[in-house]
């Protein structure tokens, strides 16, 4: 389940994120590092993706692939 902050939007750990492009979760920090992914940190240090991100990466890629 998405973690939520009080005022934002919904959060997704690496391996939610993973888990929906069926990738390793070292190729979301690549993908972060590439500036494909915004990464947002707490305050313990962990990594978290906004959900609305990943999913508009998810469409897009569904849409590229279906043009291809």
């Amino acid at each position: 389940m998405p973690a939520r902050t009080p005022d934002a939007e919904p959060l997704l750990t690496p391996a939610e994120v993973a888990t929906m492009f069926r990738v390793d979760s070292k190729t979301l920090t690549r993908w972060a590092r590439a500036g494909k992914l915004t990464t947002i940190r707490t305050p313990g240090g962990h990594r978290r993706y906004r959900e609305a991100e990943v999913r508009g990466l998810l469409t897009s890629g569904t849409q590229q692939r279906r043009e291809a």
